[in-house]
């Protein structure tokens, strides 16, 4: 319970007026409290003790301003708030006077009441003396009554000093202990020492009465003994005390002078109530020698357990009832955060115009010791300490009802204009983010278009100045070429397929096709040539081996024969090097060419650049690409070869039959550079008017490769016009070719065409081209032709390897004529030479091709590919040219190993391949004795190659193994006889592809042995559960119908021959 009490000391001589005083009121409430109650004796005659009690004011007050003596005036109770500082502390009670009297001895620093009251900690203020001034001041102000004092003889103060504090302030007691039925507050006194320890009962209040008679007692004690213990134990509370009937929890905003007026007006509600409810005191609280209470009982705090039921009502708390103001009692070291509590309830309760809500105090004190001070209360934390959450909760989920109180129209409108306000800013904020958004991408955008620009124009200058370092150097080898192809000189070999990334995107095995051009390394047959050879894929030791055995092949052969060829040089496997780039797996998923990766290879480029340092050199290409220009410009030598962009160019469909027109060499019947749908229907329904014999019309696409983008149609068969129009043809004859007639037919066939297109056209890459729609989608894309099928049963392909020299000059390298194994579109492997067309009439063709070649700038290696057939009306051959590849092929590379095996030579003008091989003279006579003699005879030679044999179970098999079945099966190569088979190693971590050349005398032995020595080996590494994962038999059926050819033409040849 809160006391008033003066700053400053009372004089000893106003003593004996205020003690008369005090006796008149006493005698008074005597009176009043007789004639109110006349039953109620026992508070009678404590009224009169009390009266009897107060002739010993004398030794009270000298046991008083013992302590006064030693401590300051009392801090005034709104000092931090305000400059009033006559205002005088008005809560503040006897135990905290006694603190702060302790802690003033003991030079430990006051902390002002209002300090602590802003921090929300129990108030503790330094009382002054409690002298009859103090007295009639309470009195006067708030009407308390003094407690009963025992006459107890005077006992002389001790003069010891009391020493220091041994324990730390009170602070706020855990809330198992505040709910501890039996607390008390004891002072322990030994060795000049004194302990000071809580213990509170969880209803009883402790009043400054009951602090006044235990400082009496403690003034009476003698503190000299070790074992003195001093125990104050408050007397009974007084429940109705009307001095506490005011605001309950403090506001910081609040003035000293607002809580003096509160306080006067309940100065002036006390003075005129008429009844005083004086506290029932248990007759045995009055011992002898003794002032006590009992300790209550834990049942009594089960009882008043549950007794704080506290109401705010109309969002105001009701805080002048007795619960109300026994709860604050209870918890006043947490009333600061209780305070908080209540008035965010109140504003809740105000806010939802909530009528009544029932609060459960013991849930508000827990949630506000468990609520941290930087985080407020949830709305469902608030909620849970609410008895008739209920009715509330229902309240304040009502739509609109936080709008029915006093201030509803003002909130309303506070939150109508927070929504426009929020929709108005949004839809700003939306405007200026949608802006801000547009801005960022017209920049983004311009900032790419600009450094896109600015690379454009770096790779354009960049490619300009490469081009003019190709141009000087071609102009410069073109002058120097007669002198440099006779001297010593370096080629560096780069197999690359130069071709446009959707076509290697198509493609598997990329580097595997690229690798196909190893056979580079048997140009060793000059022995002025040195080649550096770029892989494709990584080589290993047994695969660099097998190669130096290969080439060191050609002096076991040259022994064989006492032909005077130049020899090769001792040293003839110091002769070539193989440079593997570093980047070949660091782009494995974009599938590049060897000449990016060889680009993206700094320490192979300058490996190549150290190795033909000094020294004469130029580079050779598959198909060539724009980073050949590159590698040319690093290297700093010259390329044998024509510009990649016109390389391109003519080596498309429709750029070989540009060359093809202008060479006035006989053509396929069609169409070229188609790029529409319409042209392609129109110009099909014409070709078909005009050639009515041709029943197949093949489609390719302009870039495309190994035949991977050509489909084809049998119109005779499935257009349901074609008959008709063959009997219109008859029976117009002559007329036919005149348009106004054929124009009926070709109304038909239009509308009929579309329609046969997309039902029966067949696709060779049936992965990529599923349906016409696909297909034609790829056609129109990139451009295409339209070319007629021979009309014929019988139909050879020929293949003819031409290379023009940087000074105008060519020569033809090898012929043949094509296997087909997997597809009549796709060239497997060559027969050498080939032997199905007069050699003179090729030679024309490739001399007036050649001519235009040049015109156009194309140098280097040359492929074209021709076509024979019987014509059915003539009886005679037919020779049409359909396709040319610019780039050194693979058909030149098995060419070049079987030279250098075989040390012959073609002979461009008969397509014959010639070798020499020594025979022993037959001696005439006996005389002729001595050592044999021999001659050297020329024979003729006839081989078989292909580099795409593929068997899965090759993998499984060792190189060495492999070979080994090979010899003991007799496949192999006669050194003497200069025949047999060869073989071509591409890769070393797989190896299920090889190639394999077979050399003979004749062309059907060479047919034969092909398809027996694959028979065999077939049979060998194939397991009986094996499923079919080879082409060695499709090849193996190929030839065998080629033999069945060739023995019939054989067998009409001498049958004419014996008729003649």
């Amino acid at each position: 319970m809160m006391a008033l009490v003066p700053s400053n000391n009372n004089n000893n001589n106003s003593c004996n007026a205020n003690r008369e005083k005090i006796r008149n009121e006493y005698r008074t409430m005597k009176t009043f409290v007789i004639r109110k109650e006349q039953d109620n004796q026992s508070d009678t005659n404590n009224l009169t003790q009390m009266l009897v009690r107060t002739d010993h004011h004398k030794k009270r007050d000298n046991a008083l301003n013992m302590f006064n003596t030693n401590t300051s005036s009392t801090l005034s109770f709104n000092q931090l708030n305000t400059n009033d500082s006559h205002q005088q502390a008005q809560d503040e009670t006897t135990f905290e006077q006694v603190y702060q009297f302790e802690q003033h001895r003991d030079g430990i620093p006051m902390t002002s009441t209002c300090q602590r009251q802003t921090e929300g900690m129990p108030i503790i203020s330094i009382a002054a003396s409690f002298n009859n001034r103090n007295r009639q001041i309470i009195h006067d102000n708030f009407d308390i009554q003094l407690p009963l004092i025992e006459t107890n003889q005077s006992r002389p103060i001790t003069k010891n000093s009391i020493p220091k504090r041994t324990t730390e302030p009170l602070g706020i007691l855990p809330l198992k202990r505040q709910h501890n039925p039996i607390v008390k507050v004891s002072i322990l006194c030994f060795k000049g020492a004194y302990i000071l320890s809580f213990f509170q009962n969880s209803t009883i209040s402790l009043t400054s009465e009951d602090a006044k008679q235990s400082l009496l007692y403690f003034s009476e004690c003698d503190t000299s003994s070790k074992t003195a213990q001093i125990t104050f134990e408050p007397s009974t509370p007084k429940t109705n005390d009307s001095s506490m009937r005011i605001r309950t929890y403090n506001n910081e905003s609040t003035s000293s002078i607002h809580r003096r007026e509160l306080l006067n007006k309940s100065s002036q509600s006390i003075s005129h109530n008429p009844t005083i409810d004086s506290p029932k005191l248990p007759s045995n609280r009055i011992k002898k020698g003794n002032l006590s209470r009992p300790l209550p009982t834990p049942e009594l705090m089960s009882d008043n357990k549950n007794v704080y039921h506290l109401v705010i009502q109309d969002g105001v708390t009701k805080d002048q009832t007795e619960i109300f103001l026994q709860y604050r009692q209870f918890y006043c070291f947490i009333w600061g955060s209780i305070v908080k509590i209540f008035r965010l309830l109140e504003k809740l309760m105000y806010n939802y115009f909530v009528p009544i809500a029932l609060i459960n105090g013991e849930k508000v004190a827990e949630l506000a010791q468990f609520i941290e001070i930087e985080r407020k209360p949830t709305l469902e934390e608030l909620l849970s300490t609410i008895i008739n959450r209920d009715e509330v909760e229902k309240l304040i989920k009502q739509p609109g009802r936080r709008f029915l109180g006093k201030s509803g129209k003002e909130r309303a409108a506070i939150i109508i204009q927070s929504c426009w306000r929020g929709f108005h800013i949004r839809r700003v904020c939306k405007y200026l983010k949608k802006r801000r958004w547009a801005a960022h991408v017209i920049a983004s955008a311009w900032l790419k278009h600009s450094k896109l620009s600015k690379i454009r124009q770096q790779l354009k200058l960049t490619h300009h100045r490469q081009l003019e370092f190709f141009q000087k150097q071609q102009n410069e080898l073109r002058q120097n070429w007669a002198q440099l192809s006779s001297h010593r000189r370096t080629i560096v070999h780069v197999p690359s397929l130069g071709l446009t990334e959707s076509i290697r995107k198509t493609l598997t095995n990329l580097p595997l096709k690229e690798n196909y051009q190893i056979g580079r390394l048997c140009e060793l047959e000059d022995p002025n040539i040195d080649v550096i050879y770029v892989s494709p894929m990584p080589v290993n030791d047994e695969l660099l081996q097998y190669y130096n055995r290969l080439i060191s092949l050609r002096a076991l052969v040259e022994q064989g024969s006492e032909q005077p060829i130049p020899s090769t040089s001792n040293n003839v496997n110091e002769r070539f090097v193989i440079v593997v780039p570093e980047a070949l797996h660091r782009f494995s998923g974009h599938n590049m060419c060897l000449a990016t990766l060889l680009k993206y290879s700094p320490k192979a480029l300058k490996q190549i650049k150290t190795l033909i340092k000094d020294r004469s050199a130029y580079l050779v290409t598959g198909v060539s690409h724009i980073d050949d220009l590159y590698i040319s410009e690093y290297l700093d030598i010259p390329m044998y070869g024509c510009e990649p962009e016109v390389s391109y160019l003519y080596s498309t469909k429709s750029g070989s039959k540009r060359i093809f027109k202008s060479s006035n060499v006989p053509m396929p019947f069609g169409e070229y550079d188609i790029y529409n749908q319409k042209r392609l229907l129109e110009s099909l329904a014409h070709l078909i008017l005009e050639h009515l014999d041709v029943q197949r019309w093949i489609f390719k696409i302009d870039d495309h490769f190994d035949g991977q983008g050509i489909a084809y149609c049998d119109i005779a068969i499935h257009l349901p016009c074609y008959k008709d129009i063959l009997k219109e043809a008859e029976k117009f004859a002559d007329k036919w070719s005149n348009s106004s007639v054929q124009k009926n037919s070709y109304k038909k066939i239009l509308s009929e065409l579309s329609d046969v297109l997309d039902k029966h056209t067949i696709y060779v890459n049936k992965t990529q081209f599923n349906s016409w729609q696909t297909y034609l989608k790829v056609f129109l894309s990139e451009g295409g032709i339209i070319e007629a099928y021979p009309p014929s049963n019988s139909i050879t392909s020929i293949t003819l390897c031409l290379s023009i020299e940087p000074n105008g000059h060519y020569s033809l390298i090898c012929s043949g004529d094509q296997l087909h194994a997997e597809s009549q579109f796709s060239c497997w492997g060559l027969s050498f030479p080939q032997s199905s067309v007069d050699a003179n009439e090729l030679n024309n063709y490739c001399s007036l091709i050649v001519q235009q070649c040049k015109q156009r700038n194309i140098y280097g290696y040359v492929d074209i590919d021709f076509v024979a057939f019987i014509d059915k009306k003539t009886n005679q051959q037919k020779v049409w040219v359909i396709d040319l590849c610019i780039g050194y092929s693979e058909h030149i590379s098995l060419y070049r190993v079987m030279q250098y095996t075989t040390t012959g030579q073609f002979n461009p003008l008969t397509h014959s391949f010639m070798i020499k091989i020594k025979e022993i003279k037959q001696r005439l006579r006996n005389w002729q004795n001595g050592a044999p003699e021999y001659t050297i005879i020329q024979k003729n030679r006839y081989a078989i190659w292909s580099s795409k044999l593929y068997h899965k179970n090759l993998s499984n098999i060792h190189y060495s193994i492999f070979f080994q079945m090979c010899r003991s099966h007799g496949v192999g190569f006669d050194i003497r006889e200069k025949q047999g088979s060869i073989f071509t190693l591409f890769e070393c971590d797989h190896h299920d592809h090889i190639g394999m050349i077979t050399i003979s005398d004749t062309l059907q032995n060479t047919l034969s042995n092909f398809a027996c020595y694959l028979n065999t080996i077939y049979q060998e590494i194939t397991p009986a559960d094996m499923q079919e994962q080879s082409n060695f038999m499709l090849a193996v059926n190929d030839i065998e119908n080629i033999l069945g050819v060739t023995q019939e033409n054989a067998s009409n040849i001498s049958s004419n021959d014996t008729t003649s």
